[in-house]
C-alpha cells in the first residue's frame, strides 16, 4: 500500500512560522557597545512603542499549536483506539529531548570555556541562549492532552472551544478581581496591573484553545473562505476591545512593553483569532502556490531544517556580536527614528544569517549520522518518569539560563532521551 502524501499547506504554515519567529529574534535583539566592546543588548519593544503592533503579526505560537493539532489529530486517535497514547507522546518528547541534550552540551562547554577564559559575551546573551526552550515545555504540556482534546471536540465540537475561551475569561476576571460593570470595562488594566495568582492557569488554558481549535477545523467544523472572514473580523474587534479596557499591545513577555504572555491574557485570544481566519481565508491561494514541484520540495527542506533551526538560531547572535565587535561593523544602530538604524537592523540579521548557516550544517551532519529511527517507550512508568525530567531540565535551563542552568539541565535532559525511548534502541 502506498503511502498517503503529505498536505503541504499545514507543513507551510508550521516553516513560515518557525521562520517569522527565527528572523522576530535577531530583528528584537539590539546589541549595544561601549567603546567598540559589547556590554548588554536591548530589547525593540522596550525602545519602540510601535513594536508592539507588529508582535500581532510575530506572535505565532498560536498559529504553530493549531495547524500542529491539526496535522496531529487523526494519528493521536489511531493510537489511542490502540491503546498507544503513552508511546505517542513519549516519541513527542524524545524527538524534542535528543536534539536539545546536543544543543545544551555545546552551551555547557561554552560556559566552561567562558569561565576558564573570562569571557564576556556569554554572560551578555546567558539568559538569551536559553529563554526560548519555554516553547517546548508549552508543546509538550498541550500535546500531552491532545487525546482529551479530541474527545472534548467529539463530546461538544466547538462548544470546547467556547469553553476554554470562557475559563481563560473567567481567570483573568479573579485576577482583576472584577466585582461590578465597570470593573469589566476596565478590565485590561485591572489584569495588568495586579499579579496573576489563580491566572496562572492561563498558562495551560490559552494555549490548549488554539490546539482545541485545530482539532475542530481537521474534523470540518468551520471552513472557507467565509469563516476566514468571520475569524478576522472577530480577531481584530476583540483585540480593540482588549486594548481599550487596558490590556497592553504587545503580545509577547517583555516587561517594559506589558505582558500578555506571562500568563497570557484574553487579549492574546484575540491573535488566535486572526490567525486562524488568516489560514482559512487564504488556503484556496496558498494551495495553489503550493502545487509545483517546487514549493513543495523548499517546504520539505524548511521542516527538516525547522527543529535545529528554532533549537540554534539564538547561539548565532553569539558569533555574530564577536565578528560585529572584531570588523567594526554598526551592529549597534542606536534607537528606532534615528538615522541608520534599520540599515542596522538588516546588517545585524545579515551577520545572524552568516553565522547560523555553518552551526545549522555541522547540526545537522550530526544528526543525520545518528539512527533516526530510535523507538519510543510504550511504558507508561518510563514515560513518565522521562517526561519529568526533561520538564526539570528544560525548566532549569529557562529559568538559570546558562550558567548554571544548562549545566543543570543537560544531566536531566539526557536522563530523559534515555528513559524515552526502548532499551533495544540506539543513541
Amino acid at each position: 500500500m502506498s503511502t498517503p502524501q503529505r498536505d503541504p499547506y499545514p507543513d507551510a504554515l508550521r516553516a513560515c512560522a518557525l521562520l517569522v519567529v527565527v528572523f522576530g529574534h535577531w530583528i528584537a535583539t539590539l546589541p549595544r557597545l561601549e567603546d567598540g566592546r559589547l556590554v548588554d543588548t536591548d530589547h525593540l519593544l522596550a525602545t519602540w512603542d510601535a513594536a508592539g503592533l507588529l508582535t500581532w503579526v510575530v506572535q505565532v505560537v498560536p498559529l504553530f499549536v493549531f495547524v500542529s493539532a491539526a496535522v496531529s489529530s487523526d494519528g493521536v486517535a489511531r493510537r489511542v483506539a490502540g491503546g498507544g497514547q503513552w508511546n505517542w507522546w513519549a516519541a513527542r518528547a524524545l524527538s524534542l529531548a535528543r536534539p536539545t541534550v546536543t544543543y545544551l552540551a555545546v552551551l555547557v562547554a561554552l560556559a566552561a570555556a567562558s569561565l576558564l577564559s573570562g569571557g564576556r559575551l556569554l554572560g551578555v546573551f546567558d539568559q538569551s541562549l536559553t529563554i526560548h526552550l519555554w516553547f517546548l515545555l508549552m508543546l509538550l504540556t498541550v500535546q500531552a492532552l491532545l487525546p482529551w482534546c479530541l474527545r472534548l471536540d467529539a463530546r461538544f465540537g466547538l462548544g470546547a472551544v467556547l469553553g476554554l475561551v470562557a475559563v481563560a475569561a473567567g481567570l483573568d476576571l479573579l485576577r482583576a478581581g472584577a466585582s461590578s460593570p465597570d470593573d469589566v470595562r476596565r478590565l485590561g488594566a485591572l489584569v495588568d496591573a495586579r499579579p496573576a495568582g489563580i491566572a496562572w492557569l492561563n498558562m495551560l488554558v490559552v494555549w490548549l484553545l488554539p490546539q482545541q481549535l485545530g482539532i475542530a477545523w481537521k474534523r470540518g467544523r468551520f471552513r472557507g473562505a467565509g469563516a476566514g472572514a468571520g475569524l478576522l473580523v472577530l480577531g481584530a474587534v476583540w483585540l480593540l476591545l482588549a486594548l481599550a479596557s487596558g490590556y497592553p499591545v504587545a503580545m509577547v513577555g517583555v516587561a517594559l512593553a506589558g505582558n500578555n504572555m506571562l500568563p497570557p491574557t484574553l487579549a492574546l485570544v484575540g491573535v488566535m483569532w486572526l490567525q486562524a481566519g488568516a489560514v482559512l481565508l487564504f488556503e484556496p491561494l496558498a494551495r495553489r502556490l503550493l502545487a509545483g514541484h517546487a514549493p513543495a520540495r523548499a517546504i520539505a527542506v524548511l521542516g527538516a531544517l525547522g527543529m535545529p533551526l528554532y533549537l540554534w538560531h539564538k547561539l548565532a547572535e553569539l558569533p555574530a556580536a564577536w565578528l560585529g565587535e572584531r570588523l567594526g561593523l554598526p551592529i549597534d544602530a542606536g534607537l528606532p527614528g534615528e538615522p541608520g538604524f534599520w540599515a542596522g537592523r538588516a546588517g545585524w540579521i545579515a551577520l545572524c544569517l552568516l553565522m547560523v548557516a555553518p552551526v545549522i550544517a555541522l547540526v545537522l551532519r550530526f544528526e543525520l549520522r545518528r539512527d533516526r529511527d530510535v523507538p519510543a517507550v510504550d511504558d507508561a512508568r518510563r514515560a513518565i518518569v522521562g517526561g519529568v525530567a526533561l520538564y526539570a531540565g528544560l525548566a532549569a535551563a529557562l529559568a538559570w539560563g546558562v550558567w548554571p542552568g544548562a549545566v543543570v539541565a543537560l544531566p536531566a535532559v539526557a536522563l530523559a532521551s534515555w528513559q524515552l525511548r526502548r532499551r533495544s534502541g540506539t543513541g
